[in-house]
């Protein structure tokens, strides 16, 4: 095979991206993060991840500004 060929048929290595807004980490402290579990429990299925739990909660408490 040529270099040509072989460069033609490249992919892109890893995940694809799967969202364009900004990825922030957070650390969470046992006593959040248990907290979260159960507000997680707490609600109608199917159940939010927890970087979804998050953004609900977040969306929840900033529409009260």
């Amino acid at each position: 095979m040529s270099k040509a060929t072989l460069s033609d048929n490249k992919k892109k290595i890893g995940r694809p991206a799967t969202g364009m807004g900004q990825m922030i980490g957070v650390r969470l402290q046992p006593d959040q993060l248990a907290a979260l579990e159960r507000w997680i429990d707490t609600q109608p299925d199917p159940r939010p991840s927890k970087p979804e739990a998050i953004r609900r909660l977040m969306t929840k408490s900033l529409e009260n500004i």
